[in-house]
């Protein structure tokens, strides 16, 4: 599919996933945060990555106090012109609302390297099963990824009924190495993990 096809079939899938889904997430919530907890991948990790949800994302932020008791360094993406930027957060209270109505690290915070980050917790609408992302449009996890280590992990954050077979691709997509739902962990045969 060429990246004009792909967007004009994103487009549609964002449309539709914003239809409420009215149920209760706080179990599928908690098994999510657990498999992520787990995640061998996160073994030696110094520098993890981590998101504030929005919407109907699974909270990653929920994940910063396990991981600071483990010793691991936790940074959160701010919107800083047409980039993302990662800054060290040692408590929840140092995110506000920022752009979007996402809650970024708040100024005077120490900007953290992107090469620094051993594991990248992604957020996303939907996921399919060889690691693709629909994100919100806008490119900024892309455009992140795109710079880091090629031997960091990335991994989309997400609930089981948010995984479809297959999502379109564009040719600045960048892909997940791992997927985990409440449900399972899906591992990205293409990229080695």
């Amino acid at each position: 599919m060429s990246d004009s096809g792909a967007r004009v079939r994103k487009h549609a899938l964002r449309a539709e996933s914003r239809a409420p889904r009215g149920e209760d997430r706080s179990r599928a919530e908690r098994e999510a945060l657990e498999r992520l907890l787990e995640l061998p991948e996160l073994a030696g990790c110094q520098t993890v990555s981590l998101y504030a949800a929005i919407e109907d994302e699974v909270p990653a932020e929920a994940m910063q106090s396990e991981l600071r008791g483990r010793g691991v360094r936790t940074v959160f993406p701010r919107v800083v012109g047409a980039r993302l930027a990662l800054f060290h957060v040692e408590c929840l209270e140092s995110l506000a609302l920022g752009y979007g109505g996402i809650r970024e690290p708040v100024g005077g915070l120490r900007e953290v390297p992107l090469e620094s980050v051993d594991l990248f917790c992604v957020p996303g609408i939907l996921f399919d099963r060889r690691g693709r992302r629909l994100g919100r449009g806008r490119g900024h996890f892309d455009r992140l990824l795109a710079h880091a280590r090629t031997d960091a992990v990335r991994v989309g954050c997400s609930y089981a009924d948010r995984v479809v077979e297959e999502l379109p691709e564009e040719s600045w997509d960048i892909l997940m190495h791992v997927v985990v739902t409440e449900r399972e962990v899906i591992r990205n045969e293409l990229l080695g993990r």
